[in-house]
């Protein structure tokens, strides 16, 4: 999933320690015995965030990610919104920032959901 992302033309990066162009890749490969199923990306601004999130179908829009679905999230609008634009900018939280847990399902079916609502942008 992340690298699909990391190579998709709308994503402007992708943040997950799995991916050897992360900043503590090597770190997380020695304290990790796997990189987890939450990823996060840049999708240049709001707009185009809430353009894509309009087109999911497999992945739920959700604040809470700790469900075995597919969740997916604003963080600027949904779990930090109450935090302000200069307290998210400092944490790294952009507009266009994207958050997902990826769940239980199939994950081409995923990707094929990804990449359509990538699409949208």
């Amino acid at each position: 999933m992340a690298e699909f992302l990391s190579r998709h033309k709308k994503v402007k990066k992708v943040f997950y320690p799995g991916l050897p162009d992360h900043p503590q890749y090597e770190l997380a490969q020695r304290q990790m015995t796997g990189f987890g199923s939450m990823i996060a990306f840049e999708t240049g601004s709001l707009s185009n965030a809430k353009k894509m999130l309009k087109k999911v179908r497999i992945c739920s829009l959700g604040e809470s990610l700790g469900g075995v679905e597919t969740l997916i999230t604003h963080p600027a609008t949904m779990t930090h919104a109450a935090v302000g634009e200069k307290g998210r900018r400092e944490v790294g939280i952009t507009d266009g920032m994207v958050r997902i847990s990826v769940g239980i399902e199939n994950v081409e079916d995923i990707i094929d959901d990804l990449n359509e609502a990538l699409g949208a942008i």
